[in-house]
């Protein structure tokens, strides 16, 4: 079992000596940014030239939906939600301390991208996950 909690997805990068962060691929011919690595530029088609970066952790809120129906185990409701990050990228996840009550939440709304435990989720060997969810700024 490890001390430091593994990322719940390959584009949440947690370096040894600083915070976390997602990483993105920026296309050096178009500009174009998209979440976790990519060989080929999807806006412009170039083959070569993607860069990964570290993407902003502040956005807005672009979409939003609030589930009241999930597997077993999983509590609901919860907001699901797609963020337009400050300097490009796209990306799903979970919008954290707000109501569930669509009269709360704005489209556009500033968002903070935060990084916590996983919902108490471990591996086999019992190894924690750190995910990363949205909050209002």
């Amino acid at each position: 079992m490890s001390d430091r909690p593994l990322p719940a997805v390959d584009y949440l990068k947690i370096p040894e000596d600083g915070d976390p962060y997602l990483e993105g691929y920026k296309c050096s011919s178009c500009g174009a940014v998209f979440l976790g690595a990519r060989s080929s530029c999807s806006k412009c088609g170039a083959r070569e030239g993607m860069k990964p970066i570290a993407l902003s952790n502040t956005g807005s809120l672009y979409s939003y939906s609030i589930v009241h129906r999930s597997y077993p185990g999983i509590d609901v409701p919860y907001i699901s939600a797609i963020v337009d990050l400050d300097g490009g990228g796209t990306v799903k996840g979970n919008l954290i301390n707000i109501d569930p009550d669509p009269d709360k939440i704005d489209f556009g709304m500033p968002i903070e991208v935060v990084y916590d435990d996983a919902l108490g989720r471990k591996d086999r060997d019992g190894n924690s996950y750190l995910s990363y969810f949205f909050q209002p700024r």
